[in-house]
């Protein structure tokens, strides 16, 4: 027991969306008097290393053994950021082996006379909260998601709704209060996903074990998403606790930040249009490329974070070249009215600027959250997961967001 606080366990998915929303809630935890057990593979942890805070002398960061090799998975990829989807979900069905690692790590604790008073796990890792009971230990489920969106997910996923073609809108079983979909508004993973399905068959395991937990937390507010949590109070009959926000602001490099922020600071308030589609995510050559046409046109300021479009390897350098019309890098340059950063820019700080008007989002949960935080609009462009679904609420329910496209079409 680290100088008498009582030890809470974390364990997130490896996927900086599930990291990022977990050290947030290390933080918090630590902020409120208690030790933390940060979990996760060996190479997360050395990252991770860099993300705490100078003061963070109450979060221990904790490997669990785990070898890249033995599930078929090149080296080193212990994070989805690395690796294809068909990768990432071998990474995901690997996460199953972890159970006896994790069992030990937890008697070790025990035994050592810091028996945790809580274990708080990835909704992915649902089977943790039987090895959790072993101990008698307190458990729950943690989602960086929206409540609305894993509502959607959860229901779409048990369900397998195949809309025809001539019934384009539906309803999601169990949650007619979601209102109407229509086809575009699901992910196209889950339109084709059958019974057969690997992610399907995961998930199919994975989330009845949920009601077993003690409690289900989300990084989420009860006003912006009553709809979602009031679904899971009645399909698990666990309490559900809504925590959020919770946001990071990540260190970067003060060359970083301050490039971005003397950018900022010579343009007009509410000016600027900041562009990003998260750590994960990106669009496809030919969306890249009329984007940037449209930017062209436009004449408005922007900050666009741009990674290598679904065509190209994934870990490749931005290649401009090929991926934007030819001369717009340099020309949005000499006219001072654009910023091109390459894979990540400091967003938190980029959307507390007085320049920033608008926000062109994945609407990914993490990203929604900084914005909203910030009060700035967001133009939604979902292109994977439940960001379609938290764009339907945001721009159906909320009122707070406009949506341009929808998926990462190859065209």
């Amino acid at each position: 027991m680290a100088k008498g606080r009582k030890n809470v366990v974390l364990f997130p998915f490896m996927a900086q969306g599930h990291i990022i929303p977990f050290l947030a809630l290390a933080h918090r935890i630590e902020q409120m008097g208690y030790a933390v057990t940060f979990v996760n593979t060996p190479r997360n942890i050395k990252k991770l290393h860099k993300s705490l805070s100078p003061g963070s002398s109450f979060i221990d960061l904790v490997e669990i053994p785990f070898n890249c090799a033995d599930h078929g998975l090149p080296p080193e990829a212990e994070n989805t950021d690395s690796i294809s989807y068909n990768l990432s979900l071998r990474l995901l069905e690997a996460t199953l082996t972890m159970e006896f690692p994790f069992r030990k790590l937890l008697s070790d604790l025990v035994d050592a006379g810091d028996k945790p008073v809580c274990v708080i796990s990835d909704f992915f890792f649902g089977w943790t909260a039987d090895v959790a009971h072993e101990f008698g230990i307190y458990h729950a489920i943690f989602s960086g998601a929206s409540g609305f969106g894993m509502a959607c997910y959860y229901c779409q996923r048990m369900n397998l709704i195949h809309p025809g073609p001539r019934n384009v809108e539906f309803s999601l079983p169990d949650f007619p209060e979601a209102g109407k979909f229509h086809v575009t508004q699901i992910p196209f993973f889950m339109l084709v996903a059958g019974e057969n399905d690997p992610m399907t068959k995961f998930q199919r395991k994975n989330l009845p074990k949920w009601s077993s937990s003690d409690a289900f937390i989300f990084n989420t507010v009860e006003d912006l998403d009553r709809s979602g949590l009031s679904f899971f109070r009645r399909k698990l009959r666990i309490p559900v606790w809504p925590i959020g926000p919770l946001l990071l602001s990540r260190r970067e490099a003060p060359s970083s930040l301050e490039k971005c922020m003397e950018w900022l600071d010579k343009r007009e308030p509410k000016s600027v249009l900041y562009i990003s589609f998260g750590s994960q995510n990106t669009i496809s050559a030919s969306q890249m490329m009329n984007l940037a046409k449209a930017l062209d046109a436009s004449s408005r300021n922007f900050i666009w974070v741009v990674r290598p479009p679904l065509e190209a390897d994934i870990n490749a350098e931005f290649a401009a070249e090929k991926w934007l019309p030819e001369g717009f890098p340099q020309r949005v340059h000499d006219q001072e009215r654009g910023l091109i950063i390459s894979r990540w820019a400091p967003q938190m700080e980029i959307l507390g600027h007085k320049s920033v008007a608008t926000f062109m989002s994945h609407c990914g949960w993490n990203s929604v959250l900084e914005s909203l935080k910030n009060g700035v609009p967001l133009i939604g462009w979902p292109v994977a997961a439940e960001q379609f679904y938290n764009a339907k609420m945001l721009a159906e329910e909320v009122g707070v967001c406009v949506e341009v496209a929808r998926g990462p079409t190859v065209k």
